[in-house]
């Protein structure tokens, strides 16, 4: 008795917060979505310390290499630490494709805290520090290399950087004309909110992807990388603000006559002030949850603009920019590590995914 006592006065003593990492830990699914979303941060967070070399430096002689194959046991069978062969190339004179046969004479162990390619860690300090790798000239290609001898790891990790930040920025962006918005509409109602909803009613009207094709392919082909970058976000981020927006309204409608707030009102406070101060915060939880869940369309609308050619173009490096140099059919039947960027993509759609329905149902009072 004393056991479930002591259970019941720590659920009525804990706050909102708790409640809901409680409730949010029960829900697999979601924790592994949570860890997931971690990982992918953190290789986001330090690419260049992750990956072995440059996304940009080229291995001439490792054209369209297979990835390496990690062995423990050598020609003889004896026992290794995990270790590589080298390989060299060759080309088949009846198909003309190329070939790589293993060097077996010697092995080359895989060690960590190598020194490899220097780089310069977020623009703050120079090292070449590498989490791993082999020694010269032996090269370690984990998911194989382009059709110009571009390590793909290196470059799945620094693409998960631009697709995540992506992502991130134009959800906030979205975050703050949703909020704004919304809050105008459902708060203040009348003429405003009439005609905030027009506008989200027709750009909700025109289908998603045509609208970011046209808008996208009205960018000038001069312009530089970056500047290519933030049109692109704003450019997501100003067609995916309108489902926030309506659930903002919904729940200032729902919210405006309540008690605090009219004592709020009374009390001379500001329209502004209302909003953001006493009518928000009763509802950030749902806002949480919405954000969450539209990560993944802005990751997936970038990654299908920088594949179709109208989106991010080099040597800006990210998930549909690497995704786009598996357009051609036979080029994929011929080297089909050349996908593995595609399981990026797919992991931070459901573990994003995942997240957001573990939170939805934490913060769900009535569901179980």
């Amino acid at each position: 008795m004393n056991d479930e006592q002591k259970q019941l006065d720590k659920y009525l003593n804990a706050s909102t917060r708790q409640l809901v990492w409680w409730r949010f830990k029960k829900h697999t699914l979601a924790m592994i979505g949570l860890w997931c979303v971690i990982g992918l941060y953190v290789i986001a967070i330090f690419c260049e310390f992750l990956s072995p070399y440059d996304k940009d430096q080229r291995f001439y002689e490792y054209i369209y290499t297979p990835p390496t194959k990690i062995r423990i046991f050598d020609q003889q069978g004896n026992l290794h630490r995990p270790f590589i062969y080298d390989v060299s190339l060759e080309i088949d004179m009846e198909t003309q494709q190329l070939r790589y046969e293993d060097k077996t004479d010697r092995i080359y162990p895989i060690r960590l805290l190598v020194r490899g390619d220097p780089y310069e860690f977020w623009g703050l300090w120079r090292t070449d520090l590498h989490l791993f790798g082999v020694d010269k000239p032996a090269k370690l290609f984990l998911f194989g290399t382009d059709r110009m001898g571009k390590d793909l790891l290196s470059r799945c990790f620094y693409g998960s950087r631009i697709s995540l930040s992506i992502g991130m920025l134009g959800v906030f962006l979205s975050l703050v004309l949703g909020v704004v918005l919304g809050g105008i509409s459902g708060y203040r109602g009348g003429w405003a909110d009439g005609l905030i909803q027009r506008i989200i009613e027709i750009i909700r009207c025109f289908p998603s992807i045509p609208l970011w094709m046209g808008l996208s392919a009205s960018m000038p082909p001069h312009w530089p990388s970056l500047q290519r970058y933030f049109v692109i976000t704003i450019i997501l981020s100003l067609i995916g603000w309108t489902d926030l927006a309506r659930m903002v309204r919904g729940k200032l409608i729902a919210l405006r006559e309540e008690e605090f707030v009219l004592a709020a009102r009374f009390a001379g406070a500001g329209h502004a002030r209302i909003i953001f101060r006493h009518l928000l915060p009763s509802f950030t939880s749902h806002i949480i949850v919405t954000v969450t869940l539209a990560i993944p369309g802005m990751v997936l609308g970038e990654t299908a603009l920088s594949f179709l050619g109208i989106g991010l173009t080099p040597p800006i490096t990210s998930l549909g920019v690497l995704l786009k140099e598996a357009q051609n059919v036979t080029t994929v039947a011929l080297y089909p590590w050349l996908l593995i960027p595609v399981l990026f993509v797919i992991a931070m759609v459901l573990s994003f995914n995942f997240v957001g329905d573990g939170l939805r149902d934490a913060v769900d009072p009535y569901s179980r």
